[in-house]
């Protein structure tokens, strides 16, 4: 069974063709600054030179037409007809309490993605054009939606709600929500394997750093909490974004700043965190090269950052009673040498200690924690594609044998 994995932004679209009888990637890419006359499309197949082009790309559905016609050309493809497309998995980012497992998008599905659009009117409607586009174009080939707040819908009523009149939960459905799941999902599983046990037998904290970045407890293999709420801006200091901050800040600053709405909301999602605290970059590689010359705010930044994650590490072995691991995936818990180094440093009255040696590595999976560490550190690679993939053959399996 091939699956078609897309991946829609709003001016973006990642993708993978991956044959399920044993996980291998046929092909992968993307599709960068769609709408414009120079989008980027970066076509990559194993053991073959990386195919580049630039050229106007309108819309994502042109991108999926360019994508699936590159996939049966006799010179860059990988399958011989579309019809060896057996499912394709979308990434949506919001499904509410709508949603707590992958589906299969029929009508009443694409309805209840509309809705959802309302409380991520920046993140859904892209996954939703990508759906409309692929439909557009395979309308036999059944499609299936993998949400990103699909693995937090475990979380008590305790942690996700906010002390705001019920009627706030009730009526508009605010509460903390939660994402990056499908990635924690996976480096815990993979956890349990490395450690040679079951998921329900095991706490973890996985943490996805990156330049959007969230910490999540998971005990028995479920979500119990997770840093990040109603929208990805809370919770950690991120490349852009500002995190958990006091609500009477936003006011304050429409007040003194003579601010819009639209503007303090532009502020906190894309002028701040460790770019806004550093004025330098919200890149982890430009910021640590600075520091390293004395730039004393990109430090600062840094420091922020690392005592942030260290804090929730440690209300999470609060949450869930104790830690049997800790795990650092995605960008900056895959490379960050020296982030991962200076976060653990702090925690060792866990039972735990990094080795300085094994966690010399860079977007490999290893064990990074000193032997006979009571509470074992990990580095795990993310790889979100693969679940979507494998959600999409368990949701269309019977729809597709042949």
């Amino acid at each position: 069974m091939n699956v078609l994995v897309v991946n829609c932004g709003s001016s973006s679209l990642k993708y993978q063709l991956l044959d399920m009888t044993n996980e291998s990637v046929l092909a992968k890419g993307q599709f960068e600054k769609i709408g414009a006359k120079d989008a980027i499309f970066t076509h990559k197949r194993p053991n073959a030179d990386k195919v580049e082009r630039v050229e106007s790309i309108l819309n994502h559905k042109e991108a999926l037409t360019i994508l699936l016609n590159i996939l049966v050309d006799d010179q860059y493809g990988v399958i011989k007809s579309m019809d060896e497309i057996d499912a394709v998995g979308h990434r949506v980012v919001h499904g509410a309490e709508k949603f707590a497992d992958s589906v299969l998008i029929t009508p009443a599905v694409m309805e209840a993605l509309n809705e959802c659009a309302k409380i991520a009117p920046l993140h859904n409607p892209p996954n939703i054009q990508g759906i409309e586009a692929c439909q557009a174009i395979m309308p036999k080939v059944p499609q299936v939606a993998v949400f990103d707040t699909a693995f937090h819908q475990t979380m008590p009523k305790e942690a996700f709600l906010y002390a705001l009149p019920y009627e706030a939960y009730s009526e508009l459905g605010v509460r903390r929500y939660g994402f990056h799941g499908t990635s924690h999902k996976y480096v815990a599983q993979r956890c349990a394997e490395l450690m040679g046990k079951h998921m329900s037998d095991l706490r973890i904290i996985s943490c996805h750093l990156g330049n959007g970045s969230s910490v999540t407890a998971i005990k028995g293999g479920r979500s119990i909490d997770t840093s990040m709420g109603f929208t990805p801006l809370s919770g950690l200091v991120m490349g852009t974004r500002c995190g958990d901050i006091d609500p009477a800040i936003v006011p304050y600053l429409m007040n003194k700043w003579d601010m819009t709405y639209s503007e303090v909301d532009s502020l906190m999602n894309k002028k701040s965190g460790v770019l806004g605290i550093s004025g330098v970059s919200n890149d982890f590689r430009v910021l640590e090269d600075a520091a390293k010359e004395g730039n004393k705010r990109a430090q600062l930044a840094l420091d922020m950052f690392h005592y942030k994650v260290r804090r929730v590490i440690g209300a999470y072995v609060a949450v869930m009673g104790g830690v049997d691991a800790i795990v650092f995936t995605a960008g900056i818990g895959e490379n960050g040498i020296g982030n991962r180094d200076a976060i653990c440093n702090g925690l060792e009255y866990l039972g735990t200690r990094l080795d300085k040696e094994l966690n010399n590595i860079r977007g490999e999976e290893r064990e990074v924690s000193v032997e006979g560490s009571k509470v074992k550190i990990f580095v795990i690679p993310t790889n979100e594609e693969i679940m979507i993939a494998r959600d999409t053959q368990r949701i269309t399996g019977d729809l597709v044998k042949k």
